[in-house]
């Protein structure tokens, strides 16, 4: 097929359930790999820089979701990568390290996630990485470096040794090709035998002066391990940083409010009086199934109820993977920007943190 027919051809990726090939295996350090796919037929892998797609997986015969932040650039369309760290006991980032190749298929959800540098705009920034958590910030500035963006980048990459330094060679490449960005690398120790002359340590005020002197006037990106972005927080917060200015990467386990709340609930359940006339119908059309539910009780849970399985990855709204579109009825959805504007209009939902407020209709 010519290069015309094939432009012509090509699909526009769009939030949903997307089968993908592994097209390329890299390894970026001793434990950090990243994987490339692309659609089975030609699709332009457009998203906006930071945002993650959701795996669906089977590990040990049982299904598993996993959100991963897309490391490559929009500004590459034809295919997109994701860069995972592997971690001691960790059972997807593992498996995918042991047992991914190229040649293999998967099926991804997404791609999906306010945190991006579309709907953040700044004309000066600082991107705080701390180790993978590279990931986003490393899609963000691909992105500004390819477009050759009038963006003032400031980047500081976290990591505890000089070999655990990911796109090295990359962030140094486009630190020597253009003026508006300036690269620092802290790590936080190195090893007999390691070539090292960079700073030392962690992030601290003694270093943003040095490294970013008008960092209060910054526009801020973090992402890294919680407790790296906990205490990147407070720093800014003791220095009077104005965090409307802060973003961070944010997905994963549900927080421990929301854990609490959900045994809370579990254990006053079997105690709960059920007004019959206070329920809800739920009803599955494709399935040919229906429920009846409480008003504080999820569509997810309804599915569940009547023994159909949505994909779930994050729980709390955030990763987008239980969409489902709503064809009667009223609902109310708190999410945590796992779906778009565009997608509600159209009448799609989160199943997992969406309830009734009156009889509703689900196409699934």
């Amino acid at each position: 097929m010519s290069t015309y027919l094939q432009a012509n051809n090509t699909q526009i990726w769009a939030n949903g359930r997307h089968l993908v090939e592994c097209v390329k295996v890299i390894a970026e350090t001793h434990d950090v790999t990243t994987f490339c796919f692309s659609s089975t037929t030609p699709v332009m892998h457009f998203f906006k820089p930071g945002q993650f797609v959701t795996f669906e997986l089977e590990i040990d015969q049982q299904p598993v979701m996993r959100s991963y932040t897309i490391s490559s650039s929009p500004s590459v369309p034809y295919s997109f990568s994701v860069t995972i760290k592997r971690v001691p006991g960790g059972q997807v980032s593992n498996w995918l390290h042991d047992n991914l190749k190229q040649g293999d298929e998967l099926a991804v959800h997404g791609p999906t996630g306010l945190f991006n540098c579309i709907d953040i705009t700044a004309d000066k920034v600082l991107l705080l990485a701390g180790g993978v958590g590279i990931t986003p910030l490393m899609s963000m500035t691909r992105w500004w470096f390819d477009t050759n963006a009038d963006v003032d980048i400031n980047f500081i990459h976290c990591t505890r040794t000089p070999k655990d330094i990911i796109f090295d060679r990359e962030l140094s490449f486009m630190d020597s090709r253009i003026s508006n960005f300036n690269l620092s690398i802290i790590c936080e120790r190195y090893d007999i035998g390691d070539s090292w002359s960079g700073f030392t340590g962690f992030v601290d005020q003694n270093k943003l002066a040095i490294i970013a002197p008008d960092f209060m006037e910054r526009t801020i990106f973090c992402c890294g391990p919680t407790p790296f972005m906990n205490a990147i927080k407070n720093l800014l917060t003791r220095l009077g940083f104005d965090m409307n200015n802060y973003h961070e990467e944010s997905f994963g386990a549900p927080p421990e409010s929301a854990q609490q709340d959900a045994i809370q609930q579990a254990e006053t359940a079997a105690e709960e009086v059920i007004d019959e006339s206070s329920l809800f119908q739920v009803e599955f059309s494709e399935s040919d199934k229906k429920v009846k539910i409480k008003p504080d009780e999820t569509l997810h849970t309804a599915a569940s109820k009547v023994g159909l399985r949505i994909p779930k990855g994050c729980g709390i709204g955030i990763c987008g993977t239980c969409k489902v579109r709503v064809t009667e009825g009223d609902v109310t959805m708190s999410h945590n920007g796992g779906i778009t504007d565009e997608d509600v209009a159209d009448g799609y939902v989160l199943s997992c943190c969406c309830v009734p407020k009156s009889n509703v209709k689900i196409e699934y």
